[in-house]
């Protein structure tokens, strides 16, 4: 899968904005989603099961200019309501992009997902990650939900300071 994603990525160019399609769920499961006592997540406004705030691993793709990728899950709430976005803050755009869903092997800047399916008690479950240009750091993603915002960090292979 890396190599597939590696020849994509060179050929991707910038990170952009996308809407990833119901169609995308890999699984549902029950909401919230806390994960496991190795691989926590993190509850953002809410709506969505995030990564927890330390992820422990990246590995090297072979492609630049986005050399390393921490694959981690997300889940997002079914049932009614607002869009969910999540956006690399715009002067973090040159140092990490994210991609979820299956992404056509490109990378973005900024995510959509739709609410899908009609139970609140289900969440849909997407593959993906972060891609960085260095094997680790620090990283901010915003997240929103019609008016409601946070900005979420999550250290990746290191440990973010406390905010």
């Amino acid at each position: 899968m890396l190599a597939e994603l590696a020849i994509g990525l060179l050929l991707a160019g910038s990170a952009g904005e996308r809407t990833v399609p119901c169609a995308e769920v890999i699984q549902t499961v029950a909401f919230p989603y806390v994960g496991s006592a190795r691989y926590p997540s993190q509850l953002v406004l809410d709506t969505v099961s995030a990564p927890g705030k330390h992820l422990s691993q990246s590995s090297e793709t072979g492609s630049p200019p986005w050399k390393w990728f921490s694959k981690w899950g997300m889940v997002v709430r079914g049932g009614a309501g607002p869009p969910v976005v999540v956006t690399v803050p715009r002067t973090w755009r040159a140092r990490v992009a994210i991609v979820w869903g299956n992404g056509a092997n490109r990378v973005f800047h900024t995510l959509r997902f739709p609410r899908c399916g009609d139970d609140e008690g289900r969440g849909n479950a997407y593959a993906g990650g972060f891609f960085l240009r260095k094997a680790s750091g620090c990283v901010p993603l915003r997240f929103t939900i019609g008016t409601r915002t946070t900005l979420v960090w999550f250290g990746i292979v290191r440990r973010c300071p406390r905010r």
